[in-house]
């Protein structure tokens, strides 16, 4: 028998009281203050965003302040209470709660509340990450543009009250879950930054290798079998597909990420992208991604617009792959940075900046060779991002099953 158990069957034999939180404690709204207002030192306060956005369930400091000159005006929460935003921008952010355990009172926005009661702080916010809470307080959910939670209506939500001793022992095992959950995360995603780190300094001394003997330095302008080419620019239409700019993502082209253009199949098919193509992004507002390259895997009757640059390879002197991946080095992105220039907040590059840049190239074979190791590095780290990615899943679906498990009680019948 586990130390709840006990517990409920020594204060509790015929069930757990259900109660409304209206029933059993109050809901106070907060009081306007604005980003403008906020300041580096000052009045401890929580801003509703921050509630689903930076805290936890519990929180001993605040990260935000206010100006003093607004210490009259605002309402606050004192030690014991929680906080509740009560406007987000989903269902699953408003009624985000976070128990208030700082030694000081806190300043709370508008578009939140506090909630005083009897209860352990921190079991109330933990119960208001349930599915059984979330059930009841969707049906008092206005569901606007922007979602809103009234007083009134968390009032009349449900919560099991079970003695103050099994509210404490909830809140210990749940906390030590959580402490163990945080860690495991980050030395998950510690072990994935380290691979990745790996990997970039292998590919970035592979490259550096390269400039020695046996590889030649050629412009880019010189590595061609076509010159560069700029896209067209095309209306939405009923026509010839053509390539949005969120099809540059990752290392190849999202040829699904489309639209219709308005001109016809024969025009289109001058911009039709071939295997063996990269396709260069023109300009970003970071410097750090301009410029950054795709590989067309597959000739589609698809065309690319005026926002990529086509670049098209002559494969007798070097390999679409290996150019992919010296595009992405080190001493690529310097000379592409420094040839950027920047036009209304966009950082551009043109076919003449491209046309410049020098790469080193070695023979075919060695190419291959390079390819294939840094083709082997990158599987390595995508399959450990996967695997590491779906841990934290099952872990997150192992926490959330055993905290609704724990915060499940058999009700007193009256």
């Amino acid at each position: 028998m586990s130390e709840i158990d006990r517990l409920l069957a020594e204060h509790c034999p015929d069930g757990v009281e259900v109660m409304t939180l209206g029933e059993i404690g109050s809901f106070v709204r907060g009081r306007r203050f604005t980003k403008a207002d906020m300041v580096e030192k000052g009045i401890p306060c929580i801003h509703y965003g921050e509630i689903y956005t930076q805290y936890g369930v519990s929180a001993r400091t605040t990260i935000s302040y206010v100006r003093e000159g607004l210490r009259n005006q605002l309402r606050y929460a004192r030690p014991g209470d929680v906080i509740v935003a009560g406007v987000g921008e989903t269902v699953e952010d408003v009624g985000k709660a976070v128990a208030w355990l700082g030694e000081e009172q806190v300043a709370i926005h508008d578009d939140s509340f506090l909630f005083r009661s009897e209860l352990n702080p921190t079991y109330v916010a933990y119960y208001f990450q349930t599915s059984a809470f979330h059930a009841e307080k969707e049906q008092h959910v206005a569901r606007a543009k922007v979602k809103r939670l009234s007083s009134s209506g968390l009032s009349r939500v449900t919560i099991p009250v079970p003695p103050a001793e099994v509210q404490s022992e909830i809140v210990r095992i749940l906390n030590k879950m959580t402490e163990l959950r945080t860690e495991l995360r980050s030395e998950l995603r510690a072990e994935l930054l380290g691979r990745t780190r790996q990997h970039q300094y292998y590919r970035d001394r592979v490259f550096t290798l390269t400039e020695g003997e046996g590889a030649r330095h050629a412009r880019l302008g010189e590595l061609l079998r076509e010159p560069l080419t700029n896209g067209r620019s095309v209306p939405d239409g009923s026509g010839y597909p053509v390539l949005r700019l969120t099809a540059l993502h990752g290392s190849v082209v999202d040829t699904g990420q489309h639209k219709l253009g308005n001109w016809d199949d024969a025009t289109g098919r001058r911009f039709r992208i071939e295997s063996g193509d990269l396709l260069i992004v023109r300009g970003n507002g970071s410097k750090d991604l301009i410029a950054r390259a795709c590989m067309v895997e597959r000739t589609e009757e698809v065309a690319f617009p005026d926002t990529m640059i086509r670049v098209r390879p002559d494969l007798s002197q070097v390999s679409q792959r290996y150019l992919f991946h010296v595009w992405e080095s080190p001493a690529t992105r310097v000379q592409l940075q420094r040839s950027a220039k920047l036009t209304s907040g966009v950082w551009k590059v043109s076919q003449r900046d491209l046309s410049e840049i020098i790469l080193p190239v070695p023979p075919l074979e060695e190419q291959a060779l390079i390819v294939s190791m840094l083709d082997k590095s990158d599987r390595i780290v995508t399959d450990l991002s996967a695997g590491l990615l779906a841990e934290i899943e099952a872990r997150r679906k192992q926490y959330e099953h055993y905290r609704n498990t724990l915060l499940t009680f058999k009700e007193r019948v009256a």
